[in-house]
């Protein structure tokens, strides 16, 4: 990706970010237990710029299912206050090749989990699939990533030496570009740190992401993708 593909990424980011159901217009997660929301009564009763959706987990307590809802908000308070996102300036050096081996559970249809801590679950895991290991070096240094299965995108949630001073602290989000269409193949992949980006829990506070696993935590600065988003008067996604 040159700077101009880059700046048309960014620009197609913060459509999304700012959309009818944008990170932004979350204004309300609940969970409803074993059983499912009404959505067609809290649809009936919702606001005309509000749009109702279901969502589903497992419970960590009990491994059983739960059901929940979520209000999203066109004019909510973080879309009024959203200023922009701060990004580094696209470096071509953080495009990192690396390769992407299955595991055996990918070609048996039954892919291997890995625990997720996420960040409102009081240091409770999640296991979420993560259908093989990414091979990377960066820096003359080799890494070994995790990064699961988002609706059949690689999604690596990484962690640096950045976080907490210039980008988002629990971590980063990256899509990973696999070269390969053939499941349980092994093949080339493309980590285009520039299109690094913020979680959506650094948008709204209903959101529940996963935290980087430890060998997802890089020793060292990743300069690339995005920093921080910034609201005007001093708006708090935690206090709204």
């Amino acid at each position: 990706m040159n700077a101009s593909e880059h700046a048309l990424w960014r620009d197609q980011r913060i459509r999304a970010v700012t959309g009818p159901t944008g990170n932004l217009a979350l204004v309300e997660t609940r969970w409803t237990g074993a059983t499912r929301p009404d959505l067609d009564a809290e649809r009936a009763a919702a606001a005309p710029t509000v749009t109702v959706t279901e969502l589903s987990r497992t419970s960590i307590d009990t491994g059983e299912p739960e059901y929940g809802l979520r209000r999203w908000d066109a004019e909510s308070p973080a879309n009024h206050a959203f200023e922009r996102i701060d990004a580094f300036d696209h470096d071509p050096e953080w495009v990192i090749e690396g390769r992407f081996v299955p595991v055996d559970g990918e070609r048996t249809g039954s892919p291997r989990t890995v625990p997720f801590e996420h960040i409102r679950d009081n240091g409770g895991t999640r296991d979420l699939v993560v259908p093989g290991d990414i091979h990377v070096t960066i820096g003359g240094e080799p890494f070994t990533l995790a990064a699961f299965d988002d609706g059949g995108t690689l999604l690596l949630v990484f962690g640096d030496q950045t976080n907490g001073s210039e980008t988002y602290g629990p971590g980063r989000f990256l899509f990973v570009t696999r070269e390969t269409t053939v499941a349980g193949e092994p093949g080339p992949v493309v980590l285009d740190f520039n299109r690094a980006f913020v979680p959506p829990c650094g948008f709204s506070a209903q959101f529940n992401c996963p935290l980087p696993p430890a060998s997802n935590r890089f020793p060292f600065r990743i300069p690339a993708g995005e920093k921080n988003v910034v609201f005007r008067d001093g708006f708090d996604i935690y206090a709204a």
